[in-house]
């Protein structure tokens, strides 16, 4: 079961790469709007997308299920940098941990990003707890 792995990888990178989008669409772009003065722009963003005003009542609960997957992601790539890739297979098994590799940090990135426009700015230009 070598690709076993591997395939959980990439399922699990995609995974934490769209609940990392999902925290930067409901909680991070609207805060970074917010902040930048742009309500006006806010107000047209949910009047398009409604849905996200019940993903931002859930804030908290939405990034910590996004780090919960990323760090599923990150013990399951852990363990698949470990398998070795199958002989007629090593090309396709190499190029999905790379891909995996890069959703990743993508996804860490992105949710890094949306943790600090969401909670950490506020806090620190309103003082907003």
């Amino acid at each position: 079961m070598p690709l076993l792995p591997s395939r959980g990888s990439k399922l699990y990178s995609w995974l934490s790469l769209f609940t990392s989008f999902g925290t930067l669409l409901c909680c991070a772009l609207p805060s970074l709007f917010i902040v930048l003065g742009m309500g006006a722009t806010l107000v047209s963003f949910l009047g398009a997308f409604p849905q996200l005003i019940w993903l931002s009542e859930r804030k908290e609960w939405l990034f910590g299920l996004s780090f919960i997957m990323l760090a599923l992601t990150f013990g399951i790539k852990k363990y698949s940098q470990s398998q070795v890739c199958p002989i007629d297979q090593k090309d396709n098994c190499e190029t999905t941990k790379s891909w995996s590799d890069k959703v990743f940090w993508g996804a860490v990135i992105i949710n890094l990003f949306g943790v600090i426009i969401t909670f950490v700015v506020p806090k620190l230009m309103y003082g907003m707890e």
